[in-house]
């Protein structure tokens, strides 16, 4: 029998062979594990699902709720009133106590809610090799060293090394934030340092398989996984107090100390008159109450579900009331960028064609648009580009924009549309004879058609991919007239092309194309051996369009005195070319940079840092933590799993309307637009409410220490036995004046925003 031991610590599994894996796992890549070793392992590393903890009982909460300080200053007043004889205050006092339970108790019921929906995401089933042979069964019986099959549409169950791969692309949003599929291959990579995202021969738990087969490895089960891990972050952040609630804790502190202070003076001056113990008690219960704002929590909440209301109507709902004022006090915004700042929708912005530059308009999977010379007002014939857009891809894009593949791909068949080609006709009229497939290995694929160009009908071959893999594949090139010209003659300006593109940050797509007259058979026998001797015919640019109000937002923001940050798992060059079209301040760095500072480092340097690419879930944790530390109210968007354990730790953590359960779950507030100007809207809106609240808040404060001053005036000199106001009195001109109709001239009216 093979060994069951496994090592248990976190391994840079990406930076070793496939064998050598297979060997650390004690595992066979044939014949997979005996049913009896994958018992043993699983009593070892437990069953591969999330834990959830359990959540507190609704008493637990509601007891934690009765420990804040104000709600434990009025059960004194209600008690004393009670020994007392004053049963109407102690009613009304307690059920106070109880309003201020009953709502803080309904709050906390949702805390843990966002472990239990990542707890949810488990792949059901999954193919397996067991004791030699190919056995399905459900994920959470998987163990580390079981060599498991995937193929395009499974979820992946298991964080795993890949042994082999067939055009693989996986999906991996879920733990970086960006949807554009990632090619995937076993080949061992040189650095135990890269980036999650950057390890291509590994693949991740809730991951989805967009394109091809595979068989992996699993390495790590359970919450040992890189979900599992944002599950434990989860777990051990602790929601943020919201500033108002900080302050309002600050403030009941004060308040107690003047109003016990203010209590005994009035006993001792009672005791020492001669007073009875229930006058003594009686005045003392007045001067509590007094100095106690107890209509403050009552008024506080409407004004909060008043401007929840406002929210709601545009597109930003908050979960919990006290979330309405965090957002007025934000003083930084760490946003996501895909489908935030960005449309999540790939689009071609510029095309290289026969030596010239064209812009390419519209924007996302819309099919409308011109295309125009930059220098010059000729239109080319671009019928062969086209083929090459439509033929040499899967996608498809409805007329709606509705988009099923590769987002990439998309790009193109939209491209073609706005060239007037249709690609599902196109498809229909020219079907592929013979295929080479796009290998993340050699970074290119190609397809052969017989094609109708220059008035006949000619066998080609089209060729999509990486503009360094593709050029060095083409000897010749076409120039402005039509021309074939030797590549070499304009391979400068070419590569020049190319690099300008990528300065910009946009993805590039080198395009070539070859006639290959009477070699259907060699082209069916072996495709890639004619993958040789291209013509080069274009390149376009792609990237994720800024939605057209992000501009405007970011300005608004700036012009609010709110730092805006971009936080992405996209690499640096892109996310900075990104960052400046925003007018984001300056600073762009990557995560392995971000990782090799301390904190104090990070801190100095966090002034001069606006964009952050290739980032991980624990560096959004530890930005929004250092910012906070720094005086920072933060807020933090994301819709990705990856994002869920930042936006918890936020002060207010912002989750798209189109984004995972998880995310929305740990949020705060939820943009059912995925707009980035809502997220600012939504905080000039709270800024309104929180200024109301606060000069509320001071109205209040005058008024308390009047009434404390009126009862000590009463008490040093006697008047009406010290007695100035009855408990209930006190209560009576609280609320009478919280709920009266508030004049129009009153700084706290309810103003439109």
């Amino acid at each position: 029998m093979v060994s069951t031991e496994v090592s248990t610590t976190q391994t840079d599994w990406h930076a070793q062979s496939a064998p050598a894996v297979i060997a650390a796992m004690a595992g066979d890549p044939d014949s997979g594990l005996s049913t009896g070793e994958a018992d043993e392992r699983r009593k070892k590393h437990g069953p591969n699902e999330i834990a959830s903890e359990p959540a507190p009982s609704i008493w637990v909460l509601a007891l934690r709720q009765l420990q804040d300080l104000m709600n434990l200053m009025l059960i004194a007043v209600a008690v004393v009133s009670i020994v007392i004889g004053e049963v109407p205050t102690a009613i009304i006092v307690a059920g106070l106590v109880v309003l201020n339970v009953v709502l803080g108790t309904q709050q906390e019921l949702k805390a843990r809610a966002s472990v239990d929906a990542l707890a949810k995401m488990q792949t059901p089933q999954v193919r397996v090799t067991r004791d030699g042979t190919l056995v399905q069964f459900a994920a959470t019986d998987l163990v580390p060293g079981d060599i498991v099959h995937l193929e395009a549409g499974d979820i992946v169950p298991a964080d795993g090394r890949l042994l082999a791969s067939a055009t693989l692309e996986t999906q991996e949003a879920a733990l970086t934030g960006e949807s554009a599929p990632v090619p995937k291959d076993p080949r061992t990579l040189d650095d135990a340092k890269v980036p999650l995202g950057d390890r291509s021969n590994m693949v991740f738990q809730n991951t989805s398989v967009t394109r091809g087969t595979a068989t992996m490895v699993v390495t790590e089960t359970g919450m040992r996984t890189q979900m599992g891990q944002i599950a434990s972050m989860l777990s051990a952040v602790e929601p943020s107090k919201s500033p108002l609630q900080r302050e309002l804790n600050s403030l009941t502190k004060i308040l107690g100390i003047i109003a016990w202070t203010a209590v005994a003076i009035i006993v001792v001056l009672g005791v020492v008159r001669g007073q009875t113990l229930s006058t003594v008690l009686l005045l003392g219960i007045s001067m509590g109450i007094s100095a106690i704002p107890t209509g403050l929590p009552t008024f506080v909440q409407a004004m909060l579900a008043y401007g929840a209301r406002q929210l709601a109507d545009a597109k930003a709902v908050v979960k919990n009331l006290t979330d309405v004022e965090t957002l007025g006090a934000t003083s930084a915004i760490n946003s996501d960028k895909t489908g935030t700042l960005t449309m999540n929708q790939m689009t071609v912005r510029s095309l290289y064609f026969h030596g010239r530059w064209y812009a390419v308009g519209g924007e996302g999977y819309s099919k409308t648009g011109r295309i125009t010379q930059v220098a010059g007002d000729t239109v080319p014939d671009f019928t062969l580009l086209a083929y090459g857009l439509c033929l040499d891809s899967d996608a498809t894009v409805s007329d709606s924009g509705d988009v099923v593949g590769d987002p990439t791909e998309a790009a193109l068949i939209v491209l073609a549309a706005k060239v007037g080609v249709d690609a599902p006709l196109t498809r229909r009229t020219y079907p592929r004879v013979a295929e080479v497939p796009f290998d993340s290995a050699y970074k290119f694929m190609a397809t052969f058609h017989h094609l109708h160009i220059d008035g006949g009908v000619q066998f080609v071959e089209l060729v999509k991919g990486g503009p360094d893999v593709v050029l060095d594949r083409c000897t010749t090139a076409f120039v402005a007239d039509r021309r074939q010209v030797p590549l070499d003659d304009v391979r400068a300006e070419v590569d020049a092309a190319n690099r300008e593109l990528s300065e910009k940050g946009l993805r590039v797509l080198a395009f070539a194309a070859r006639r290959l007259d009477g070699q259907e058979d060699a082209a069916q026998a072996d495709p890639m051996s004619l993958v040789q001797d291209l013509t080069f015919v274009g390149m376009v640019g792609i990237i994720d369009p800024l939605r057209a109000e992000a501009i405007d937002a970011v300005h608004t923001a700036h012009a609010a005195g709110i730092e805006v940050r971009m936080i992405t798992g996209d690499h640096a060059i892109t996310a900075s070319a990104i960052g400046a079209e925003l007018g984001l301040g300056p600073g762009a760095i990557g995560g392995p940079e971000l990782q090799a500072m301390n904190d104090d480092e990070l801190t100095k340097a966090l002034p001069n840092l606006h964009v952050f690419g290739r980032v991980t879930p624990q560096d959004k944790l530890r930005l929004a933590g250092i910012m906070q530390k720094n005086g920072d109210v933060v807020a933090m968007t994301g819709d990705a799993v990856n994002d869920a354990a930042a936006l918890k730790k936020a002060d207010i953590g912002v989750a798209m309307g189109s984004g995972s359960e998880v995310t929305k779950q740990a949020g705060k507030m939820i943009l059912t637009d995925d707009n980035f100007g809502t997220l600012i809207t939504a905080i000039r809106l709270g800024r309104n409410i929180y200024d109301k609240i606060v000069s509320y808040i001071r109205y209040q404060m005058a008024k308390l220490f009047s009434l404390v001053l009126l009862f000590l005036v009463a008490s040093i000199f006697d008047i009406n036995d010290g007695v100035a106001l009855t408990p209930l009195m006190v209560l009576f001109q609280h609320f009478s004046l919280r709920c009266s109709p508030l004049p129009s001239s009153c700084p706290i009216h309810l103003r439109p925003a």
